[in-house]
């Protein structure tokens, strides 16, 4: 039986919960304004809202390994944080550190049942463990998601069915869709080959083909989206780029 987290009894701490849950790319702005988290401590060891803002900033700068010591010390301070820290499962799939990613995420989906990227993050993490098709069979269930692409996305990698649906829901040209939809299509069934380089992205890192997987996220990174949004997940796609030597379009830029 999975530990129940509820709300934490510090008005302050609520409200980092809250932000939490909503992510994207007004979560920074909202830890920005959040006070009241705990005392002191050089550099936030005290305060679970600034080890939170350094973490995603260390993550930000590929600093994986520093990122997920911050995120441990959140929870160390503040244990009902833990369902809401779903930055410290992403640095942790980064890491190679599948089994508490899956976890990480899997408690996340606990108490956020809608949240439609929790559940796929899951499946990346179990598809390194156990394959994809294992993976899928023990896909978490989560309520409809409103934004076409990822309901999509999710139909595609529960059912294993092909992905030409996902990126046709995608309606702008380089932005938020347009991202999402390159960075996290991953069509699941074995008979499933993408006819361009649109419809492929994490899917090809959890079927093993690499060289395809690099196409798809490096078109990702190369987004209007993605160099000018702030969406954390834009520089999720840059570190993926970088643990992977792989080179990030316009790294050479100012």
């Amino acid at each position: 039986m999975a530990a129940t987290y509820a709300l934490s009894s510090n008005p302050a701490c609520r409200a980092l919960q809250r932000a939490l849950a909503a992510g994207g790319v007004a979560l920074a702005a909202s830890l920005g304004g959040l006070g009241g988290l705990g005392g002191g401590g050089g550099g936030g060891g005290g305060d679970p809202r600034t080890l939170t803002r350094t973490g995603m900033d260390k993550f930000r700068r590929n600093e994986v390994e520093g990122s997920v010591e911050d995120f441990d010390r959140v929870i160390q301070l503040a244990p009902s944080m833990k369902p809401y820290m779903w930055q410290r499962g992403l640095s942790l799939y980064y890491l190679g550190r599948f089994a508490e990613g899956a976890e990480q995420f899997r408690i996340d989906v606990a108490v956020n049942p809608n949240d439609t990227e929790e559940s796929i993050w899951t499946f990346l993490c179990e598809a390194q463990m156990v394959g994809p098709e294992q993976a899928r069979k023990q896909f978490l269930e989560v309520g409809r998601d409103s934004r076409p692409v990822m309901r999509a996305a999710y139909e595609c990698f529960k059912t294993g069915q092909p992905p030409e649906k996902i990126m046709a829901q995608v309606t702008d040209n380089g932005g938020h869709d347009t991202f999402y939809g390159l960075l996290v299509l991953i069509p699941t069934h074995p008979n499933c080959k993408p006819s361009s380089s649109q419809y492929v992205g994490l899917w090809h890192e959890a079927e093993g083909d690499k060289a395809e997987a690099e196409k798809a996220v490096t078109a990702a990174v190369a987004t209007p989206y993605a160099r000018l949004s702030g969406d954390y997940m834009a520089s999720l796609a840059r570190v993926h780029c970088l643990r992977r030597g792989w080179q990030v379009p316009g790294a050479g830029k100012a």
